[in-house]
């Protein structure tokens, strides 16, 4: 039996991780043997959901983001009389542990943000596998990451759609010489936009993603495309390619969710439904791809797959990924606090979404003007970085907007 601790468990992967297991382990041969048991669960605040999934799940190990909310939690437990009770922890302690549980094998990362950095150094130094669905980490410290898990053994097993598509594409291919990584984009709620037609789009326009469920702040990230930029980051450290090796092509209808080109010409593409179970499940089983529910592509009535080139002017946000990823040091950190935190303030309705650009560039001029030489940072470096960026946007960036 594989033992899992899932940090993030309340948002929209966690969930979806939680679905695959309770379908693998209800399968007619796991009736014998679960598949999989969830020894550790973390979430936010959501402990509605959290307390449901305890129900089912019986984590031995939880940890809720709030101390105020873990209590009140561990009071609810103990007045429903809930047996076996799981240990409750709350904070970045708590986030470590679970992700640290000696009886744990594997780890998935599905936190959004930086705060996932410390827990996933922390299961990596313990010798646990990354089943990786959170950026960041290698976004921001992919220079540490990767040389630590190659130390420990350690494998890092992707969760995106377009990565996971990738280290499918590469299963069997070791020491043949890729050329390119092409990694596809949907398009988003606002392909074929222009920027002037985007003045005015609010929050509820920018969620209508057409094709993927996802959570809220990453779906704003895919309306800008800086999500796409965010993956070029991350591809740059899973797969060892220089960021002008990888190539974004627009597929609307996500039904091939990456390529690889070689250096003999050959294009190996991963095709499939927009469905985020699949690249779950092969990161939680794999090497193995076990069964699972839902649609699948009939290419009968798949009449074309279209590509298009993205639009970098409109889309500036991965025209600027692509900076801080050739730039390297400190500036793809920067890139991603300022998302996060102009993101924030569109989904609070605080600025407008070509704001959220506005914020991103102006954050980078900021930091290429105050630094001299652009050193690889550690991870304190990196999250005094992360916290300058949000002073900065408080203070200079929201004062000039208010002259």
């Amino acid at each position: 039996m594989k033992r899992i601790s899932i940090l993030g468990s309340t948002g929209s992967i966690g969930t979806q991780t939680l679905e695959v297991i309770r379908f693998q382990n209800r399968t007619e041969e796991a009736f014998k043997a679960e598949e999989i048991e969830v020894s550790a669960l973390a979430a936010g605040s959501n402990i509605e959901l959290l307390y449901e999934q305890i129900l089912e799940f019986h984590p031995k190990l939880v940890c809720v983001w709030s101390p105020q909310k873990a209590e009140e939690l561990k009071k609810r437990l103990k007045k429903e009389g809930i047996l076996p009770c799981p240990e409750l922890q709350s904070g970045m302690e708590g986030l470590v542990s679970c992700a640290t549980m000696p009886e744990i094998s594997l780890v998935v990362t599905a936190v959004v943000g930086m705060i996932g950095l410390r827990p996933t150094i922390a299961a990596i130094e313990a010798g646990k596998d990354i089943a990786l669905a959170n950026k960041e980490t290698l976004v921001t410290a992919g220079h540490l990451i990767m040389p630590l898990a190659k130390k420990r053994g350690v494998q890092i097993l992707p969760v995106d759609s377009e990565h996971s598509a990738i280290f499918q594409c590469l299963n069997g291919e070791s020491g043949n010489p890729v050329t390119k990584l092409l990694l596809t984009a949907s398009g988003g709620p606002f392909r074929g936009k222009k920027k002037s037609d985007l003045g005015q789009v609010t929050v509820e326009d920018a969620l209508r993603h057409p094709n993927w469920s996802m959570g809220k702040k990453i779906t704003i990230d895919s309306a800008t495309m800086v999500n796409k930029g965010l993956e070029v980051m991350e591809a740059h450290w899973l797969f060892g390619v220089a960021p002008d090796q990888i190539q974004v092509v627009v597929q609307p209808k996500s039904i091939i969710h990456s390529m690889v080109e070689f250096a003999d010409g050959a294009v190996i593409a991963q095709l499939g439904t927009p469905d985020m179970k699949l690249p779950i499940s092969y990161a939680l089983f794999y090497p193995e791809r076990k069964a699972l529910p839902g649609e699948r592509l009939d290419f009968w009535s798949l009449t074309e797959i279209a590509f298009e080139k993205p639009d970098l002017e409109t889309f500036e946000g991965l025209l600027l990924a692509y900076e801080a990823a050739q730039t390297g040091g400190g500036l793809p950190t920067v890139f991603n606090a300022a998302n996060e935190r102009s993101v924030a303030m569109f989904l609070n309705r605080e600025i407008g979404f070509l704001d959220i650009l506005s914020v991103i560039r102006g954050a980078m001029d900021w930091y290429n003007k105050q630094t001299g030489e652009n050193a690889e940072p550690d991870l304190d470096t990196i999250l005094e970085l992360e916290q300058e960026t949000y002073d900065w946007i408080e203070g200079t960036y929201r004062r000039n907007q208010t002259l």
